[in-house]
């Protein structure tokens, strides 16, 4: 049974009274305060015989709330709306009843936060999608407006400190939520006091043994490291005096839950845990903090790899602080904090401290939300992942935890910015974390003014600079297989699907205008002719589409057939086609790669300009008493002469096996970078008649220009897929001469 020493202390009930001697000392203003007051009074009237389960008026709750938001010296605004939020689930009043009475910002907020307590968890397992939909709307709803996360903390404290009343089910059932949800919303907004306070009553229902067994461990060490810690702290303070150094000293005992994370990861070693008591040094500008670090570090011998400046590297959170761990000479070792009020008035609050109410300031929930963001970049993550199309609640869960809360990897701009990342992030997924557009047009990456490969794993402290171009053609398949984060790989997903679609669109219209090309030349007439004749006002109308390429899809999907668009415009065959490829010599069929309906055997050539093989959309070019040269309908050297084209198919019975093609192959420059390409076409297992390798200085860029052997269209997808995986590829294409 659980001891009762170990319980977390009964929580203080506050009166309104003391809510309003908090929030007096910062609101001045005579209308705010009655505001306030006015909205505690409707709480009050509206949630009249109500009650808590222990029994207690609900509104002590709403005091409760209050009272935590004015000790983080919120705004009215979010006062009001802490004491209102429960009106519209639990009585009669709507949200457009509190936008009349307090206004619309008010009116917001508990709008939102209604909203989210209108999630009613699944009692399935944890596992199970519903739980996942529950939170990410949960973590979407409150992303919206700091305001509405910080009303849902205190709410969610408070409830945590009374959860004792609830069943056991339900204790277990909010306490793992917590832990899901709040508690990292907390850690992320900087608010470390109430997180460890929220993880510790949690930890109390999840796991009861493992709660009291810490306590014991951290009641027994106890005695021997508070000595030790006063005689350290008086013989620093000594120090301190003697330089005339100011300073305030507190003491940090690490949180149940910290300690239990810690003894996890330390196979159960209590001994290796150095910061379970820490002294807080608290002095008034950052040049005190080196002085006092400078100081310690002089008088005692520090624990090796145990000091962090997060002054000059504050974490993504905000907090700022020095710390070192030294050995105290009696066996033990102590955590150190050094920082300035400011610095520790954030390490407790975070972003409510930040961003407190202040009067006077022109105070714009707009721009603070927007300061926010632009401070706290993963914010703005935190909502776009949750809208990105095609993303399972899973899946969005997965990418928050891994890429949100535990980032473990902050590596610099060329500015001097910190980004986040999860371990075995690449220079692309800082790419993309900067922003979607610098991902899409990324060409290739420095880091630590050295070119790598988009694929190298970055490290804390890398400076990586990422090399961008307007004519990147964005990203590719095999970029899928260079980024670790699900954000950026879902980005990259939804624009290769949006370029599938743009390509499939382009295809079918292309296929449409083929298909009226042939049925102009089946009448004799040329290509030239086609757009001229049917691309009108008075043929677009008939049809009823708004332009020529709606109609080019209709005529692909067969919905218009070609030839009742040459019918209506009363086109009649002309007959000189045929006579112009009567001239050419007669060659055995098997032996033509290409043959020409409609013309018996010609002979035929494949054009060097642009390398036509199998599959490709080709036409045909009239050359007197030479026969025809075939080109890829999309050569640009056909366009010039498109009176002299005409229609061809590939023959299936042709006894060539293998075509020419041309492909230009566009990669970051670096060694052996030849020799992989060559051994992709190995492995492709194509043949080679033709490479060369042309360095450009400028860019640090190669080109590899390379003619390879191949049956059909559907083998060079393959080729390109299988070279897009080499290291700093960045683009395939095929050449026209």
């Amino acid at each position: 049974m659980e001891k009762k020493s170990h319980n977390l202390p009964m929580p203080d009930v506050h009166s309104w009274q003391d809510v309003k001697d908090v929030y007096f000392l910062y609101i001045k203003n005579a209308d705010d305060r009655a505001k306030i007051e006015e909205a505690y009074a409707f709480a009050l009237k509206k949630h009249e015989g109500q009650s808590r389960k222990s029994g207690q008026p609900y509104i002590t709750h709403l005091i409760e709330v209050a009272f935590i938001l004015a000790e983080l010296n919120a705004g009215p605004s979010t006062i009001i709306a802490g004491l209102l939020h429960d009106v519209v689930e639990d009585t009669d009043v709507k949200v457009s009843d509190i936008e009349k009475m307090f206004g619309k910002d008010v009116a917001m907020i508990v709008d939102s936060v209604t909203k989210i307590q209108r999630l009613k968890l699944s009692k399935k397992g944890d596992d199970s999608d519903f739980v996942y939909e529950d939170h990410r709307k949960i973590f979407l709803g409150m992303a919206k407006d700091i305001r509405v996360i910080i009303i849902k903390l205190a709410d969610r404290l408070h409830n945590l400190r009374t959860l004792y009343f609830l069943s056991p089910e339900r204790q277990l059932r909010i306490a793992k939520e917590t832990m899901a949800v709040y508690a990292p919303i907390a850690g992320r907004l900087g608010m470390g006091k109430l997180k460890a306070e929220m993880e510790d009553l949690s930890l109390k229902y999840i796991e009861p043994e493992a709660f009291v067994h810490v306590s014991e461990l951290v009641e027994q060490r106890s005695p021997n490291l508070q000595k030790s810690l006063a005689e350290v702290s008086k013989r620093i303070a000594d120090i301190l005096f003697k330089n005339d150094i100011k300073f305030e000293m507190k003491f940090r005992v690490k949180s149940i839950y910290s300690i239990y994370k810690k003894l996890k990861e330390k196979d159960n070693d209590f001994d290796r845990i150095y910061d379970l008591l820490a002294l807080r040094i608290i002095t008034p500008t950052e040049l005190n903090c080196y002085e006092i670090l400078g100081l310690i570090h002089a008088t005692y011998r520090p624990v090796t790899g145990r000091f962090k400046d997060y002054i000059a590297m504050p974490k993504s959170n905000m907090y700022q602080s020095l710390h070192t761990t030294i050995f105290t000479g009696d066996g033990n070792a102590l955590e150190v904090q050094i920082r300035t009020p400011e610095m520790d008035r954030i390490a407790d609050s975070g972003v409510a401290a930040h961003w407190a109410y202040k009067e006077g300031t022109n105070y714009n929930p707009e721009r603070e939300q927007r300061e926010i963001e632009d401070k706290l970049h993963w914010l703005r993550d935190f909502v776009a992942t949750g809208y990105e199309t095609g993303n399972t609640a899973k899946e969005y869960m997965d990418t928050i935890t891994k890429e949100i809360f535990e980032t473990s990897v902050y590596v610099f701009t060329p500015k001097g910015n910190v980004i986040e990342l999860p371990a075995g992030a690449t220079p692309l997924d800082f790419a993309y974390k900067i922003h979607t557009k610098v991902g899409d047009t990324a060409v290739g990456a420095l880091v630590n003014d050295k070119l790598v490969a988009m694929n190298t794993p970055l490290k804390t402290g890398d400076i990586c600079e990422i090399r961008t171009s307007k004519s990147a053609t964005g990203p590719t398949e095999s970029w899928l297989n260079i980024v670790t984060t699900n954000s950026a790989r879902s980005h990259i997903r939804k624009v290769l699907a949006k370029k599938n679609q743009l390509l499939t669109r382009d295809e079918n219209i292309e296929k449409g205008r083929g298909s009226l090309i042939d049925a102009f030349r089946e009448r004799g007439f040329g290509e030239h002719e086609v757009e001229p004749n049917v691309n009108k006002p008075e043929v677009l109308k008939h049809y009823d589409v708004n332009d020529y390429e709606e109609l080019l899809l209709l005529v692909y999907s067969r919905n218009i057939t070609a030839g009742s668009i040459l019918d209506y415009l009363k086109l009649d065959r002309r007959d000189h086609v045929g006579k112009m490829l009567s001239k050419g010599r007669k060659v055995e069929d098997a032996k033509n790669p290409v043959i020409v309906p409609g013309a018996g055997t010609v002979a035929v050539t494949l054009g060097n300009c642009c390398t036509p093989v199998p599959g490709d959309d080709i036409v045909g070019y009239i050359t007197k008493g030479k026969g025809i040269t075939v080109h890829r309908l999309s050569c640009p050297n056909i366009a010039r002469n498109l009176d002299r084209t005409v229609e061809v198919k590939w023959n299936p019975n042709s006894e060539t096996k293998l075509y020419p093609l041309d492909l230009s192959v566009k990669c970051i420059d670096r060694d052996n970078l030849l020799v992989d390409i060559m051994n992709a076409l190995s492995q492709a297992k194509v043949s080679l008649s033709k490479i060369k390798a042309t360095y450009h200085p400028s860019t640090q860029t190669t080109v590899i220009d390379c003619t390879i052997l191949i049956p059909d269209l559907n083998k060079l997808n393959s080729v390109q897929n299988i070279i897009g995986q080499v290291e700093s590829v960045y683009r395939i294409e095929r050449v026209f001469h």
